[in-house]
């Protein structure tokens, strides 16, 4: 009945005598899920596509394909009667202090980068995976799996991503943590030379580096990542090869309003959401009673901080933006 032992007790205690002491509403709301739709709802979340999706996620592929079936938040309700729920750790508080701040308008403006490790076989060996984002677009624009970690090699990577992409370096900004291979002299010579903008973050603290951190998160919570070291370099090259692949071009981004990276990136932002406001307005027509406001917000996204101050004066030129 979903009624917990200190709930009866108490009523047994109260003039009821121990009868339902509940005053809820005796009739079903009008606008309730009929049992196929709520059948419908856990088929889709449990599909062999979906299963592994949380409906943050699961819905805005169905406004992509033309179909609207239910709320996230009727998914999450469904799900949760049905004891198909994980709770998930909270994250970790942010710093007051901030370093200097940065916004991004459109691609291309700022990148942040890192190195992570990637176990290897052989114990007390790692491979070494350099990885560069666009905080705009969150879009991975160059990335490197080396046995080594080097500045010269951090410094290549910074140049070939921008030849790659026919990126003007001058003015761009690249964020990175206070690691050896971030602050080397070759490293600052070329950025020097490129007229790219450093900045770095507070020692020991990864929140101002936070687009990299999470897109490392990602990386290693796939259920895709091996669940053994990588045995060559060549075979972890060909892992990241794929995840960079995956991400770009199919993962739904909760930044950016559940598009993809290379939508963003690449200017087709506005005609997907579009899509999606079309979908949603028809579904609100198609049964108004289950609406009590206006449809979800799928205007395209604005300006992208890194490292936002709390200053009253940069809070209202965010908001104004």
């Amino acid at each position: 009945m979903g009624i917990s032992v200190r709930t009866v007790q108490r009523w047994h205690k109260q003039e009821e005598g121990g009868q339902d002491g509940r005053k809820g509403p005796h009739r079903e709301p009008a606008n309730k899920l009929s049992e196929a739709e709520r059948t419908e709802v856990l088929k889709i979340a449990n599909s062999a596509e979906n299963k592994e999706l949380s409906p943050k996620q699961i819905v805005p592929r169905l406004a992509d394909q033309g179909e609207y079936v239910a709320s996230e938040s009727s998914f999450y309700r469904i799900l949760r009667a049905e004891g198909q729920l994980k709770h998930r750790e909270p994250s970790r508080p942010a710093s007051n202090k901030k370093p200097p701040e940065y916004v991004a308008t459109g691609p291309n403006q700022v990148w942040t980068w890192d190195i992570t490790y990637l176990r290897s076989s052989l114990r007390g060996v790692f491979f070494y995976l350099y990885m560069i984002v666009d905080i705009w677009s969150r879009k991975i624009v160059g990335w490197e799996v080396h046995g080594v970690e080097s500045k010269e090699l951090s410094a290549q990577l910074i140049w070939s991503s921008c030849q790659e992409l026919g990126v003007d370096p001058g003015g761009l900004i690249l964020h990175s943590d206070n690691g050896g291979p971030m602050k080397g002299s070759t490293m600052l010579a070329t950025l020097q030379k490129l007229g790219i903008v450093p900045s770095f973050s507070r020692p020991g603290v990864s929140d101002d580096n936070a687009y990299s951190e999470a897109l490392f998160r990602i990386l290693k919570y796939r259920p895709e990542y091996p669940s053994k070291p990588f045995d060559t370099l060549e075979e972890a090259r060909r892992w990241i090869r794929w995840f960079v692949g995956w991400y770009n071009k199919m993962h739904l981004h909760s930044g950016i309003k559940f598009l993809r990276p290379d939508d963003r990136h690449f200017g087709s932002e506005q005609e997907i959401l579009a899509k999606r406001r079309r979908v949603y307005e028809k579904a609100r027509r198609r049964h108004p009673e289950r609406w009590t406001g206006e449809i979800r917000n799928w205007e395209p996204g604005g300006a992208v901080w890194l490292n936002p101050a709390d200053r009253p004066q940069a809070i209202e030129q965010r908001e104004a933006a």
